[in-house]
């Protein structure tokens, strides 16, 4: 069986259990957030040591295949433009569709995570070396390490073959056990979607929010239907260009529901080798790069939310330089989430809104009952960006075994 099919059956077990189940019981609510809190956390259980091996053998194949310079040039141009592309949609959306304003409340601001450039850069090289796989939601950290240890292996590599085989087979060991847990998954998903399912019913019925969210799916659509593969198409001349979108159906759906950018990287990893045929060389440095860096979608779904809030507030229209600035500053710092796994678009929002809220600088909290739903959004915009982006540096680097879509799992 397909592991889309898989998944959309422990979601329609979940969707069936959050009507079944008494969730407005406070105990029941309790367990089945236990739940989703404890499966998220055992579904990015391998996330570290999986991209820790595998970079080490990437980068050591990429160096000394003369490989690595044109990978890198590749990816880092895919995420630039992508993280753009998806910022200028977003905008163009908000100021061609003009959505219903939001009843001002009188909410009181509260404290939420920060993004703290100068901490995430002495995270990078802390006092041990060692310590850089203790870290489970800044990859980056542990990435820059296996970066180092790959890019020296490939040196000399008869004098580290050693150190290379250990890596090479404790890479492929995580994966086996990543696999098995990304098929677990699939049961686990029956608690995470119930949950899910629960605050997505409250954030719709006040019917507030519906129009923002009708926003972001027609602009993903829009993304994953036209112009990604119209891209792929042009760049590679991929006569299939949906056949990306049909192996991330499973990404996508673990994105939306869970909201979590580390917890779909094993299964990302996985359809990218056994569906679409990305060699482990390619996938192992491209995957973490754009989990890291690609967050195009929290730009996107951030810019909406601003301008959406700032027209609840206030009738007159917003100035061209504020557009500007506002589209700007959302691109750029859209390159700083890797240490928010989930929650980043949001603390975007909220960055926003105190630089440029002109007066209503905690405007954010009109938006708070619906964060969980906006980060979502987010993180598939970022899913998808990744497993096409990754595909097409693979492609343009000669590193992909081309796969039948029939045999894709």
């Amino acid at each position: 069986m397909k592991v889309w099919i898989k998944y959309l059956i422990g979601i329609a077990f979940g969707l069936a259990a959050s009507f079944i189940l008494p969730m407005e019981n406070a105990k029941c609510a309790e367990i089945i957030a236990f739940l989703t809190e404890l499966f998220i956390r055992v579904g990015r259980y391998l996330v570290v040591p999986l991209i820790f091996s595998t970079a080490i053998v990437s980068i050591h194949k990429l160096r000394t295949s003369k490989l690595l310079g044109k990978t890198f040039i590749w990816t880092v141009i895919l995420i630039v433009l992508s993280s753009l592309l998806l910022t200028l949609l977003g905008l163009l959306s908000i100021l061609i569709i003009k959505l219903p304003r939001i009843p001002i409340t009188v909410d009181v601001a509260s404290n939420i995570d920060k993004l703290d450039v100068k901490a995430m850069l002495l995270s990078l090289f802390p006092y041990s070396g060692f310590e850089a796989v203790k870290e489970g939601s800044f990859l980056l950290v542990s990435f820059v390490f296996a970066f180092l240890i790959g890019w020296e292996s490939a040196s000399d590599e008869s004098a580290f073959k050693p150190v290379f085989s250990l890596a090479d087979s404790c890479s492929k060991l995580f994966y086996n056990i990543a696999v098995f847990f990304t098929e677990l998954m699939s049961v686990m998903l029956v608690a995470i979607m119930c949950y899910w399912t629960f605050e997505f019913r409250n954030i719709l019925s006040s019917g507030i929010f519906t129009p923002m969210i009708l926003m972001f799916t027609v602009d993903f659509v829009i993304v994953v239907g036209i112009i990604y593969p119209l891209i792929l198409k042009y760049l590679c001349h991929d006569p299939h260009p949906y056949k990306v979108l049909y192996a991330s159906i499973s990404p996508i759906l673990l994105a939306l529901i869970s909201g979590d950018t580390n917890l779909i990287f094993p299964l990302s990893i996985r359809h990218a080798k056994e569906s679409l045929g990305i060699r482990r060389r390619c996938g192992g440095f491209t995957f973490p790069m754009f989990s890291i860096f690609a967050r195009g979608g929290s730009a996107l779904v951030s810019v909406i939310a601003f301008i959406f809030i700032w027209r609840s507030y206030s009738k007159l229209s917003i100035p061209f330089t504020d557009i500007l600035l506002i589209s700007g500053f959302s691109f750029i710092l859209s390159f700083l989430l890797g240490g928010l796994p989930s929650g980043g678009a949001f603390v975007l929002l909220t960055i926003l809104c105190s630089k440029y809220g002109k007066g209503f600088e905690t405007s954010y909290v009109l938006l708070k009952p619906a964060a969980s739903i906006i980060c979502s959004f987010s993180v598939i915009f970022d899913v998808a960006t990744s497993m096409f982006g990754s595909y097409i540096v693979a492609v343009k680097t000669k590193m992909v075994e081309h796969h039948i879509i029939q045999h894709f799992i």
